[in-house]
């Protein structure tokens, strides 16, 4: 085995720029398979990440068709006493022309009550939240954002002042924190947001309905979200008649799972692709190692003169194959090592990461070998059945 493997280096060494265009076929083939796969991965975690900084301890609640029961302020209360349950904020959405002096702009509006903001973990820069008192009395104030207060008012200390909605008008008390990772500002591009009472965007949008269609919720703090969405599915089933598409109760492990889902599958066939590329690959070392062959003839004649068995000749040639693929597939590891430390590199500032992907990796050398054995093994076994005089005559 050691004599064979030494000859299949020799072989490969007396010709190098041949070998190194053999080779090339499976060196692209691991780069595409380790880099594609590995940066598939990379976002996979990026996003993964992004998702669960938002929390898990989030239920979205939605109403198609309210059976003639609609839910209200009143009803949520109550839900809120249910074992599993915590806390429940309804959310609805207005867009409104804000405007304070000269300056005005589109603002999307919700109305909500105070439980949104821990809900949704908003963060307070100055001021505070929506209360229970605002929400009881109808009153006019509002919480904006840094980019509202920043575009609309010209300052962010502006606690206070009053804007316009829609010509109705609110005092600020609350001005929050602009954070990326917020739900808000994931699912919506809007820069500008202000969050009013829920009973005072009632009178602010064209509808004026007290039905709430859609709510956020949370688990209680010794129950998990599990629980929480089992009792809210139970509690909507109740009150609609068992009929489940008149809603809808989600979390954030849906979007976790939808995205796993995504990118397993894209992971599948971009390897795929990669696997075509190294199939590809080992066609161009069968087809150069019949080349060998017919090159070596006369030293196989020579060999199997002086006592070489068929199966040393068979291992010489297939050992040559493999050590073909296995060099390649090095090779192709490495740069793709490299090509994803540049991207890496590259990208740094969008706070994305790609690492090389070390199960993908073994896969790739573990492929690469069956690609060895199985399109080395045709020439090998031509160069083994080779009669003896035949081969010492041949004048090739």
């Amino acid at each position: 085995m050691i004599q064979s493997f030494r000859m299949a280096m020799k072989s490969i060494a007396g010709n190098k720029f041949r070998a190194f265009l053999t080779m090339l076929g499976i060196i692209i083939g691991v780069m595409a398979l380790v880099v594609l796969v590995s940066l598939v991965n990379g976002a996979t975690g990026t996003v993964t990440d992004t998702i669960s900084s938002l929390g898990t301890d989030l239920l979205t609640v939605s109403v198609e068709d309210d059976k003639g029961s609609p839910i209200t302020l009143d009803t949520l209360d109550e839900w809120m006493d249910e074992d599993g349950i915590g806390e429940i904020a309804p959310v609805g959405t207005t867009s409104a022309t804000g405007k304070y002096g000269s300056t005005s702009s589109t603002v999307t509006v919700y109305g909500t009550t105070p439980a949104y903001q821990s809900i949704n973990a908003l963060t307070l820069l100055l001021g505070r939240f929506v209360k229970s008192s605002d929400v009881d009395n109808h009153t006019n104030v509002c919480i904006i954002n840094e980019a509202a207060a920043t575009d609309l008012i010209g300052y962010t200390d502006c606690l206070g002042a009053e804007i316009s909605l829609d010509g109705m008008k609110f005092t600020v008390v609350g001005v929050l924190e602009d954070d990326d990772d917020s739900l808000t500002s994931l699912f919506t591009s809007d820069s500008m947001v202000a969050y009013i009472p829920y009973t005072t965007l009632m009178r602010l949008s064209s509808t004026g309905s007290s039905e709430i269609t859609s709510c956020y919720g949370s688990s209680e703090e010794d129950s998990d979200m599990d629980t929480a969405e089992a009792a809210m599915t139970q509690l909507l089933l109740d009150r609609f008649e068992e009929d489940e598409d008149a809603f809808t109760v989600s979390s954030q492990d849906v979007l976790e799972d939808a995205m796993s889902s995504i990118t397993s599958i894209l992971s599948v066939l971009l390897g795929g692709i990669a696997a075509i590329s190294l199939i590809v690959g080992g066609i161009g070392i069968m087809n150069i190692m019949l080349v060998t062959v017919t090159e070596r003839t006369r030293e196989i004649g020579i060999r199997k003169a002086i006592g070489a068995s068929r199966r040393v000749i068979l291992q010489q040639f297939l050992l040559e194959s493999v050590v073909l693929c296995m060099i390649g597939c090095a090779i192709g590891v490495f740069l793709s090592w490299t090509i994803l430390q540049v991207v890496s590199t590259v990208v740094s500032s969008l706070s994305l990461t790609f690492t090389m992907s070390w199960n993908v990796v073994v896969i790739a050398i573990v492929f690469c070998f069956f690609i060895g054995v199985v399109f080395g093994l045709y020439p090998a076994n031509k160069a083994a059945k080779l009669p003896p005089i035949e081969a010492l005559h041949y004048g090739g």
